[in-house]
């Protein structure tokens, strides 16, 4: 190879790896330049559908809890009283101080993002400490308007945070930043912000604190659950001491100060802030709050910006509010307090709750909380229980009193009032215990209690016969649902009071779907219903409902009251709602007052319940209630055995029974006179009499007149000089549910 081949070879070579060089940098620098195009189409994408970041609500780290009406108007707020915002002139210049020199050195000189910070934070990565990078801002940012994605550890999370921290600064001064950051942030024991953060620790304002507590409190946000004061003084402590180390190494304290704050013991004085719940209708809202404490944590309800919609009617609660208002400013006792459930009967919604007199004077919710004795009104799941076992509540018993009903166990009336041979239905609307003792028995308790919990009672009940008269402890809420069940045919719905809950960016978190059970037959249920509409009549114990009531609907009901009148109910129906209603002393089991006079349900409860059912249904049209053709397979009379009624009282020899008409023995009678318990007159041998009886305070009378075979007896069961003529009803009138059942006093069941 000649000098030229040589030279041009070498040439060749040389160029060669000049050009190769060029191109291995030429593709660096287009590698680089499509990551770089690449990464910003992607970062472009990271930074759509950013919240909003330029309202200061946005940076507030609780959004509350809003809870709706049932026609969509806001009645409450659940939110976090524990953080208080205060301005920057309101706090200590050792905490502005502080927390500027333990979390971000550089704030002042920063634009949202400090590249120092993270130079710093990998070196300390690096040499196996620990450090963070994120500025306030930044911080700020995460736990505020990017809470939803504080715990994303991904990098996508880390530029959106960047980016709004920076643009935020655009915005807003670093005195504005550094208060709403000292306003929000989390101090531990529930406490949100500075201020709150004081309270809870010291008990004093944020702008009182000393330079020792100012530290603590400082320290506090990096850990708040190891640095808690309360539960680790001595890490607190140290953590302190760091904090007065970063302070006096800026130049914010002198050596002096630095000393004294390190050598001070932690002295906390505890302060306290609730959770508050503010809105219209604080019993039912409090309720509500229960409920959602069951799926939801605290933090949640509180600070979780929950939309929460119910099914509480405002016209409902308004008309529960003003009855119960009326009726107890009315009994001159300051004392005595009420509570109301009304439900309604197709879906199970409680439409209206009242949990007291005045929730200012006490926040215990008596519909909800409160278990009191039921009284008479618990019968109604005894008769439930016999008509399902077969019991036709034409079914004659005797109502004398007092009864042995067990070795243990003796029962009287109330008022130990003589009521004569009645129908289970009679025995019912005059509320008799001896005969519902005799039923007890007779079905069992087993039976009874399977049905209350069945229809929607909760409680715990005894498996005892005396449940029969209420001796069980049960809330207006329960008895409110169950009786419910009855109205709806017998069918069961929970009592339903959320329909739907939102999380803060409007997903669906729950949604009641609308599942009832079948607690007894619809033959039972309509029996049942008959016969508690001869409840609300005269002569019975809910006339003052029958007088008064101005709806026109069909009302079906019970009322209660325990020993001594210690706790009033009344629980009714119509076909569209059902609305139970106690009345006694929250405090206390003592005979209830009215005006000086004895409390009975005609003058608390029932006037409550007429009052409030007037006013909701009001020109409603007419409904009925659930009729079926199906029948109840009743038990021959004869077949059943009652300790204090004799066998033959039920023997087709010895009476004739129907529906409509009910032939009983009468104690103070002669031989089997035939009664009609709606005109109280009975067939006798010709002529007419007619007899008295007292009853509670007054008297009452009846009168009837007869003809037939069977002799001049007295004119009505209830007045037979004083046969029964007592009771619990009163009025003048005829016959047993006219007539004498009571005098002018009331009393009874």
């Amino acid at each position: 190879m000649g000098i030229r081949t040589r030279r041009a070879h070498k040439h060749a070579s040389t160029h060669a790896v000049g050009f190769g060089i060029a191109g291995v940098f030429g593709f660096i620098a287009l590698f680089a330049l499509a990551l770089a195009l690449s990464l910003g189409s992607v970062v472009d994408s990271w930074l759509q559908d950013l919240p909003d970041y330029e309202s200061a609500d946005a940076y507030l780290v609780a959004e509350p809890t809003i809870v709706y009406a049932a026609d969509g108007t806001e009645i409450a707020q659940y939110y976090l009283q524990n953080r208080r915002s205060v301005t920057l002139d309101n706090i200590s210049d050792y905490v502005k101080k502080g927390t500027v020199d333990v979390e971000d050195e550089r704030f002042y000189q920063h634009n949202g993002v400090d590249p120092q910070g993270i130079l710093r934070a990998i070196v300390s990565q690096l040499s196996g400490r620990s450090e963070g990078a994120s500025t306030i801002t930044q911080q700020l940012v995460r736990n505020t308007v990017l809470s939803s994605e504080q715990f994303d550890q991904t990098l996508k999370r880390k530029v959106r945070e960047a980016y709004i921290a920076i643009q935020m600064e655009k915005t807003y001064s670093k005195d504005q930043i550094l208060n709403m950051y000292l306003n929000t942030i989390y101090y531990g024991e529930g406490a949100y912000g500075i201020e709150a953060a004081s309270v809870t620790y010291f008990n004093k304002d944020a702008s009182e604190l000393t330079l020792a507590e100012a530290a603590t409190l400082v320290g506090i946000p990096n850990s708040p659950s190891y640095y808690d004061p309360f539960v680790n003084p001595d890490a607190c402590v140290e953590r302190r001491n760091k904090v007065l180390g970063n302070m006096l190494e800026m130049g914010d304290i002198t050596q002096e100060e630095y000393d004294e704050a390190t050598a001070e013991e932690l002295t906390l004085n505890p302060g306290s802030l609730q959770d508050e719940t503010s809105g219209s209708y604080p019993y039912f809202t409090d309720y509500v709050k229960t409920l959602l404490q069951s799926d939801f944590d605290n933090d949640t309800i509180l600070k979780g910006g929950l939309r929460v919609y119910t099914t509480l009617d405002p016209t409902y609660q308004e008309a529960a509010e003003e009855a119960v208002s009326t009726t107890l400013d009315s009994a001159n006792n300051d004392r005595l307090s009420a509570a109301l459930v009304c439900i309604d009967n197709d879906t199970g919604y409680v439409k209206a709750m009242v949990g007291g007199r005045d929730y200012s004077s006490s926040q215990f919710n008596l519909a909800t909380q409160s278990t009191r004795q039921a009284g008479s009104s618990f019968k109604t799941f005894t008769l439930t229980a016999a008509i399902s076992a077969g019991m036709n509540p034409n079914i004659t018993l005797n109502c004398s009193s007092p009864m042995q009903i067990t070795s243990t166990w003796t029962v009287k009336n109330y008022g130990n009032h003589q009521y004569g041979y009645r129908s289970l239905a009679s025995a019912t609307a005059i509320s008799s215990n001896t005969a519902y003792a005799q039923v007890a028995e007779a079905i069992g308790a087993d039976a009874i209690v399977d049905t209350a919990y069945s229809m929607g009672i909760t409680s715990t009940l005894s498996r005892y016969l005396s449940i029969t008269l209420g001796a069980v402890s049960v809330s207006p809420l329960e008895m409110c649902d169950a009786y419910s069940t009855l109205a709806s045919g017998g069918l069961h719905r929970d009592a339903v009071c959320i329909t739907k809950i939102e999380d803060r960016n409007g997903n669906v978190v729950y949604e009641h779907q609308d599942n009832p059970t079948r607690a007894v037959s619809e033959a039972v249920a309509e029996a049942v219903t008959n016969v508690l509409e001869g409840v609300v009549a005269n002569g019975a114990t809910g006339y003052y409902v029958a007088d008064y009531n101005t709806t026109n609907q069909p009302i079906a009901g019970k009322t209660g009251t325990s020993d001594d009148a210690e706790d009033l109910w009344f629980c009714g129906y119509t076909p569209q709602i059902t609305c139970a209603v106690w009345s006694g002393y929250p405090d206390a089991r003592v005979a209830v007052t009215v005006n000086g006079g004895v409390g009975t349900t005609q003058n608390t409860v029932q006037p409550i319940w007429t009052n409030f059912m007037n006013k909701v249904l009001a020109g409603v049209a007419r409904e009925e209630f659930p009729t079926t053709t199906d029948t109840v397979d009743y038990k021959d009379n004869s077949s059943w055995t009652f300790v204090g009624t004799s066998a033959s009282t039920n023997s087709t020899s010895y009476n004739t029974v129907s529906e409509t008409t009910t032939t009983t023995t009468d104690s103070q009678s002669t031989t089997n006179p035939t009664t009609s318990e709606s005109t109280g007159s009975k067939t006798g041998n010709g002529g007419s009499t007619s007899g008295s009886g007292t009853g509670g305070s007054g008297s009452g009378s009846g009168s009837g007149s007869g003809s037939g075979n069977t002799g001049g007896t007295t004119g009505g069961e209830t007045g037979g000089g004083g046969t029964s003529g007592t009771g619990e009803t009163g009025g003048g009138g005829t016959g047993e549910n006219t007539g004498g059942t009571t005098g002018g006093g009331t009393t009874g069941r």
